[in-house]
Formats: structure tokens, C-alpha cells, sequence
């Protein structure tokens, strides 16, 4: 199976605010992995090497468990560290060949493009395994993320490039069938799913929504 076919479905962040320690972080996680979440991303801004890496290797091995890649947030040499399966760029990120050539060619590279289809297409072309639209509305991990994903643009990039695309801000169960329904190949969710009270039950309807009816 390629990257790109990988990339497909629920699409959880972590957030170290929900999932405060190891045990916290590990059982979040696998109850979403059981309620079908497709890709996972470790999301930790703190300053402790020491413990990312730790945790990233935990997050590797239970992700593997469930045949599920981890992709982490905005560090190379952390992926290099732990061998995960991608890292996640933003503006001020390593490049995409950049990181390829730290990385290698198996590994996915996804891209923050905010509502820049421009910059989508030129991240695509220079090797991008997925781009990111974000975000689509206002979000309670962000507050202060602008809301860039005008209407159409979903669409537009469904339709104009062929690498995946992940939407990501402010989604909900409430409002990601809208978004599904544009085209877009995954939804990436923090909040409602980590903060659910079933985050396995929330996990599995998400998932549910990427199965033809």
C-alpha cells in the first residue's frame, strides 16, 4: 500500500492539555485507534526532548499495533529519533526537500497550506505527500488561528490536485459531514475527539463517515 493510500479517514492530533502524562496520552490513543482513527499525529510544543521522544517511540509501537502511521508535528530530527512514519510542516518548518533528504523517500511529508491553494500546488509539486486546509472554523485548540478556508475552497483543491487533503480547524461531528462531502480525503480533530467521553464511540463515527453508505 502506498503513502497515499494510507491516507485516508480520521486524521487525531494530540494534545498534551487532554492528555496530561504517558498513561493519559496512551489511552486516549488507543481508544481512538480501536474506534477506526486512520492516521495519527503526536502534537507536543513542550521543550523536553527527552519525553518526546519517549512518547513518540510509545505512540510508534501502538500505532503499529493497529497498522496506523504517526506522523509528528513540525520536527525532523524527532522522526529521524523515533522512526515514525511522516512529519507535519508548517510556514516556518524545515522545507519539503529539506526534510526528504534527512528522511528518505518513504517517508510522509505533510504540509500546512492555511487557504493558499497557490501554495498547495507549489508544496505538490515539490513533493508533498498530503497538504492541510486550516482553518475551516473557529477552533477551541487555536483560538487564535484565523478562519482562512474560504467557501469553494475545499472543492477547488479537490478538484485541482491529486495529492490527499486534510481539513483540520474547528471540526466536528456536527459539521465534518459538509466537509467529507467536498472531497476531501481526511479530517484531522483534536478537541472532539479527545475531549469526547467515548472517545473510542466518537472515533468510530467519525470513521464511519469515510464509508461509502
Amino acid at each position: 500500500m502506498s503513502s497515499h493510500e494510507r491516507l485516508s479517514g480520521l486524521y487525531g492530533i494530540t494534545d498534551s492539555a487532554l492528555m496530561p502524562n504517558d498513561n493519559s496520552l496512551l489511552t486516549c490513543v488507543e481508544s481512538a485507534l480501536q474506534g477506526g482513527m486512520a492516521i495519527l499525529q503526536y502534537r507536543d510544543k513542550s521543550t523536553d526532548n527527552e519525553k518526546r521522544l519517549h512518547q513518540a517511540r510509545m505512540l510508534k509501537e501502538l500505532c503499529h499495533n493497529y497498522q496506523v502511521p504517526l506522523i509528528i508535528n513540525d520536527d525532523v530530527a524527532l522522526v529521524a529519533a523515533c522512526g515514525a512514519d511522516g512529519v507535519h510542516l508548517g510556514a516556518d518548518d524545515d522545507t519539503v526537500s529539506d526534510a526528504r533528504n534527512h528522511l528518505g523517500d518513504n517517508v510522509i511529508i505533510g504540509i500546512s497550506c492555511y487557504g493558499s491553494l497557490e501554495r498547495a500546488l507549489v508544496m505538490q509539486s515539490r513533493g508533498a505527500d498530503y497538504v492541510a486546509f486550516g482553518a475551516c472554523f473557529p477552533s477551541a485548540t487555536k483560538p487564535e488561528a484565523a478562519v482562512d478556508v474560504k467557501p469553494g475552497l475545499l472543492a477547488e483543491a479537490c478538484r485541482t490536485l491529486s495529492v490527499p487533503i486534510v481539513a483540520i480547524g474547528g471540526i466536528t461531528l456536527d459539521n465534518a459531514p459538509d466537509i467529507i462531502s467536498q472531497g476531501v480525503n481526511m479530517v484531522a480533530v483534536i478537541s472532539d475527539l479527545f475531549s469526547a467521553d467515548n472517545i473510542e464511540a466518537q472515533a468510530r463515527q467519525y470513521s464511519q463517515l469515510f464509508r461509502p453508505s
